[in-house]
């Protein structure tokens, strides 16, 4: 059996995972990804995925984010019926997010047709799918816990292990093996997805006892970068709070609404009982944030130790206390522009493109008592990107804002691993077989920086993935 690799997306960028394993003239595809960034560039490259599910055995989805899960609909309307595996916290994940993406797609088609009438242009542009389309592809989705063999295809074999990136995240190691009755011929493939950190809140951390790999297909979102220490992040986010108290400021957190909301909120929680910050009211302003919370309710086995302890031995809520409120409605959120501060407002999108976000920015961001605090990874051409590399005058809803708010990083928030706490798990896990690490989901500065890194750490055979070429393992 001939057995080769290519990527269709996350190649020498960070989003649109796709990666195609092809076996003799069959493939398995590991995640089905949505591109993210400029609207337009996005959107026309969403719109041009093109594969041919003939010959498509299998779907292997490694965790719910949109990058890796967000064209699965349109996998299914270019008509694959096969089966899509996932562990069963990333299949209600992935659930939620591609029907909050339908939706947003859905009030983006009617606020856009309504702009080309008033202007008399034409209007073509329609959503990628509807609600209904994503019903559909909800019922592919075959859950598989943690630890599990299954076999998803001739002669291959899947096993989910804990990534420790997102609930449900997983690495997936995928073993070929066409001569059941002789284990040494067999190849075995391991797909990060996106690896979590060690210690962060909530989850577990990422797994090590995986069967040792002959090739690994490895993450690089923060393939250049370190993360700031936690303790340090914890009195950083004391001082920017107890500041923007002072200031009777708002402090704006575009969040990604599954995993960073609610560690946002299990480490407010936790400052605000040791008295380390003031009592200060706190907006979760995410519709998906606040389902995505309702699935962190019924996935314990998620959990890491010390939320197990609190929530199912004490029944201590992590993710509800006084100072927080969750909002719905568009009334609700609308509400929160025209409240003082102090307060905190956490919501989507966690890339400043789309969603609530954009309207509490617009409404915020040009008031100098006002902070807005980056918690998480900015795709390249992104709002949140702009903002974060310091822009003094930004876009948004079409018109320009100064950028007068307070803009505070803090990347030790980041559920990716940095280039230092990747090459601590490579060097944990088993790698007496491995042959070759190649490199996605990162911009090529970073895969260039870590490339060299692990040679440096005694990895010599790494390779840059490039869009599309052909790799044979």
């Amino acid at each position: 059996m001939t057995i080769k690799s290519f990527s269709l997306g996350a190649a020498e960028e960070v989003t649109g995972s796709k990666h195609i394993l092809q076996l003799d003239d069959r493939y398995i595809m590991i995640d089905c990804g949505a591109f993210q960034g400029k609207r337009k560039e996005s959107d026309e490259k969403n719109r041009n995925f093109d594969f041919d599910v003939d010959d498509l055995d299998a779907v292997i989805l490694t965790h719910g984010h949109f990058d890796h899960c967000g064209l699965l609909p349109v996998l299914a309307k270019r008509g694959y019926e096969g089966n899509i595996y996932a562990t069963p916290a990333t299949r209600d994940i992935a659930n939620l997010v591609l029907m909050d993406s339908a939706r947003i797609q859905a009030r983006d088609a009617e606020f856009l047709a309504k702009q080309a009438a008033k202007k008399g242009e034409k209007f073509k542009w329609k959503p990628l799918y509807s609600e209904e389309d994503c019903v559909a592809v909800a019922n592919q989705i075959v859950g598989i816990s943690y630890n599990r063999k299954m076999p998803v295809a001739p002669g291959v074999q899947l096993e989910f292990f804990d990534a420790g990136h997102i609930l449900g995240s997983a690495f997936a190691s995928v073993t070929v093996n066409p001569d059941r009755k002789n284990p040494e011929k067999e190849t075995r493939i391991l797909y990060t997805g996106d690896i979590g950190r060690k210690c962060k809140p909530i989850i577990r951390n990422p797994a090590l006892d995986m069967p040792a790999p002959d090739y690994i297909f490895m993450e690089t979102t923060y393939g250049n970068k370190l993360h700031q220490d936690h303790d340090i992040a914890m009195k950083e986010l004391i001082r920017v709070v107890r500041e923007s108290c002072q200031r009777k400021g708002k402090i704006i957190i575009p969040s990604f609404a599954i995993e960073r909301a609610q560690e946002l909120v299990y480490y407010l929680h936790r400052l605000i009982e040791q008295k380390k910050i003031p009592h200060v009211p706190i907006y979760v302003d995410s519709p998906m944030a606040v389902n995505a919370t309702s699935v962190f309710r019924v996935h314990p086995e998620c959990y890491d130790e010390s939320v197990n302890e609190a929530f199912l031995k004490h029944h201590k809520n992590p993710f509800g206390f006084g100072d927080l409120t969750y909002t719905t409605s568009i009334e609700e959120s609308k509400a929160l522009n025209k409240k003082e501060g102090p307060m905190i407002i956490i919501t989507a999108d966690g890339m400043c493109e789309a969603g609530r976000v954009l309207y509490h920015l617009a409404n915020d961001i040009s008031n100098p008592r006002n902070t807005v605090m980056i918690v998480g990874y900015m795709a390249e051409n992104t709002l949140g990107r702009k903002i974060r590399d310091g822009a003094e005058e930004v876009m948004i809803l079409g018109d320009k804002y100064q950028v007068k708010a307070k803009v505070e990083l803090m990347n030790a928030f980041s559920a990716h691993a940095d280039y230092g706490e990747m090459t601590e798990w490579l060097k944990g896990i088993d790698t007496s077989r491995l042959k070759k690490i190649f490199l996605v989901h990162g911009e090529k500065d970073a895969q260039e920086f870590f490339q060299n890194h692990l040679h440096e750490n005694g990895f010599p055979n790494v390779e840059i993935v490039k869009a599309e070429e052909r790799y044979t393992l």
